[in-house]
């Protein structure tokens, strides 16, 4: 059968001289034709067909290098597909541990915190992170945006933020330490396999502490040498008071760590810079404990009077700040011209500032002779010992120079500005032997009022926790500056208190862990706010302006006391999580750590670009100190911590 198509195509042609067109219409005639089924009607078995002769005019060649490729295309496709790949690390993973059936106990052990140790932990871009939005735990960080000004979108402060963290990317990962046994360092507990008692390896923690403290010092030294803190996001420096006050507060802390190289250097910018015959107001409370506290350990530490003598210069240079009509101190001195005065807002100091100075300069007495450093700052807790206005021992947080009366009644504390009153209470009469009889009366007299008007449980775990109270009402808001107590009450029960003392301790403990571990980053909030409700989901609600970490010490130094005492290595396991968490969201990849904005935003934790001077000279000392297993590195016996971790003797008329 022969098909025909006519592609017909109508078309007029002009004649010259004649207007009218032709009569008949030209058609263009093509004519196909095939044998059967094979004549092409666009079907697809003659395109199958056209396939196939295709295929078969190619040379032999040719088809074998198309199905070379073909294959080695399936072969990648499959090694790719994620299934696949687990299927078969699956595999190689029991034949492993066939082969290797003796050491299976100590690679699951040591394998888990390696592993914490060296996770991806890239944060993500702003961009990205709304992308997983869904996937997201707790809130954004916001504590940037409060802080900003204008009428800027949100979607600019989020770019803004993105850029600035990508610009200076926090290092999230620790270097891959070889697990080893730690010795004298880590506890190696002993583990029963197939017959045969082995100890297990594990990750030298002592180690990672000095790798985190020479990490800091690195950004410090190249970005902020002699100044007093660095801004490690923008690699460069903050000024307070113009002294030195990160390498100083470290002094000791480079000494109990062995880092010989660092704690040179640092003696030797102390011994040819560091000058106190400066213009310059400084805090008392603050140079006293950071400054003349630091000056005051590492002479004990090393023996050098080098830093004996640059006590005495600061001590004396701040003696003015007690020339107030009732003798509690002002709160700023000058110490290049010798001047002091209050705040220009008030003429009241707060009561923690006035009564946490005592350690230092009593010391600084007894180590120059000079007893009018002692007198001064015993005079202000006769003062405070006698005066109206404390509630069952509690007392108010402001105290004003002019008359030496509390200010602001009926407001107590035990967070911020009354917190280490209570501590240097205790510690007053431990570092004078035990002898100072009123110290430990109010100490206890305190203690008593915490139970009675401040101590109370959560909703719905019963975690014991600290509030405050305001003329009368009872506020559920505990500071993370709270959690020296801990450590307090466990020092006291040691030296001989009632070991209710250790227990309250204890609870305590388990509260300021939780203040850490409820966080999706780990990490604390400077301000918690207790729930008490019944039928409570959490125990912690975290306002958005409270929700900012500083590298505070407090919770790690009373887990160095509770475990110092107690043993018990659960003390030691969380700091080893809140060190690890430090590491992933705090530390900046070009040297040094930074304080962030908000703990509950894991992807986003928004750095403040500050790294304040306690974090060498308190938060990695106590570190390290809770890893020790060595009971004599500093013993408690035989010294006593100011409130900036700086360890002072206690007096040897005490033993």
């Amino acid at each position: 059968m022969t098909e025909t198509k006519h592609c017909a195509y109508d078309f007029t042609v002009g004649w010259a001289g004649d207007m009218n067109p032709p009569s008949r219409t030209d058609f263009v005639s093509l004519t196909l034709t095939g044998q059967g089924s094979g004549i092409y009607n666009n079907n697809k078995q003659w395109r199958r067909q056209s396939c196939w002769r295709k295929w078969k005019l190619l040379s032999r060649l040719q088809r074998n290098l198309i199905l070379f490729t073909v294959a080695l295309m399936l072969v990648c496709g499959i090694a790719t597909n994620p299934s696949v790949t687990e299927h078969f690390r699956g595999l190689a993973v029991v034949a492993k541990e066939e082969g290797d059936h003796a050491l299976k106990p100590a690679i699951h052990e040591v394998q888990p915190e390696l592993d914490k140790l060296n996770r991806p932990l890239v944060p993500e871009s702003p961009s990205e992170k709304q992308k997983r939005a869904a996937h997201k735990r707790g809130p954004p960080g916001l504590q940037n945006r409060l802080q900003k000004k204008g009428n800027v979108s949100d979607t600019q402060v989020e770019k803004e933020e993105g850029e600035n963290w990508r610009v200076a990317m926090i290092d999230q990962a620790t270097e891959r330490r070889t697990a080893k046994e730690a010795a004298n360092k880590v506890d190696v507990p002993e583990v029963e396999q197939e017959g045969h008692s082995h100890k297990e390896p594990e990750v030298d923690r002592l180690e990672a502490v000095r790798d985190a403290f020479r990490h800091a010092w690195k950004g410090y030294k190249e970005f902020a040498w002699g100044k007093d803190e660095l801004r490690p996001m923008s690699k460069s420096y903050g000024e307070w008071f113009g002294l030195g006050l990160t390498l100083i507060d470290a002094l000791d802390t480079m000494w109990i760590l062995n880092l010989k190289k660092e704690f040179e250097e640092a003696k030797t910018w102390v011994s040819t810079e560091l000058s106190f015959d400066k213009d310059v107001d400084v805090n008392l409370f603050e140079s006293t404990i950071r400054i003349l506290g630091g000056l005051l350990s590492t002479y004990h530490l090393t023996g050098d009077t080098l830093f004996l003598d640059k006590a005495k210069d600061i001590g004396t240079r701040l003696m003015p700040a007690f020339n107030t009509p009732s003798k509690i101190p002002y709160s700023d001195v000058n110490i290049g011209k010798g001047t002091a005065h209050p705040p220009r807002w008030t003429s009241d100091s707060t009561v923690a500032e006035v009564t946490s100075i005592q350690l230092e300069f009593r010391e600084l007495s007894r180590l120059t002779q000079d007893t009018r450093y002692q007198a001064a700052v015993d005079e202000v807790m006769q003062k405070v010992h006698k005066l109206e206005g404390k509630q069952d021992g509690l007392v108010p947080m402001f105290i004003n120079t002019n008359s030496g009366q509390f200010t602001h009644l009926g407001m107590f504390t035990l967070g911020a500005r009354a917190d280490s009153y209570y501590e240097y209470l205790l510690k007053q009469w431990i570092q004078g032997g035990k002898k100072e009889t009123a110290l430990l009366e109010d100490y206890l007299q305190a203690l008593e009022g915490v139970k009675k008007n401040l101590l109370k449980k959560s909703s719905p775990n019963r975690l014991t926790f600290v509030g405050e109270l305001s003329h009368g009402r009872f506020s559920p808001k505990m500071d993370h500056l709270v959690c020296f107590l801990p450590g307090t009450l466990a020092l006291g029960a040691h030296h001989g208190l009632p070991a209710e003392h250790m227990e309250l301790a204890k609870q305590l403990m388990e509260t300021c862990y939780q203040m850490y571990a409820q966080m999706e980053t780990g990490l604390s909030p400077e301000i918690v706010h207790f729930n008490m409700h019944e039928g409570s989901i959490g125990d912690v609600d975290v306002k958005l302006a409270d929700r900012h970490n500083l590298l505070r010490p407090e919770t790690v130094e009373s887990l160095f006391y509770l475990y110092r005492f107690t043993k018990d290595r659960k003390y030691r396991d969380w700091g080893w999580e809140i060190l690890q968490n430090f590491n992933k969201y705090t530390k900046v990849s070009t040297g040094g750590y930074t304080s962030i904005n908000n703990v509950r935003d894991p992807e986003y934790p928004s750095p403040r670009d500050k790294m304040e001077s306690f974090f060498l000279g308190e938060t990695l000392k106590y570190f390290y100190l809770l890893f020790s297993d060595d009971p004599e590195l500093l013993s408690l016996d035989k010294y006593v911590f100011n409130t900036e971790a700086h360890p002072l003797p206690i007096w040897p008329t005490a033993q």
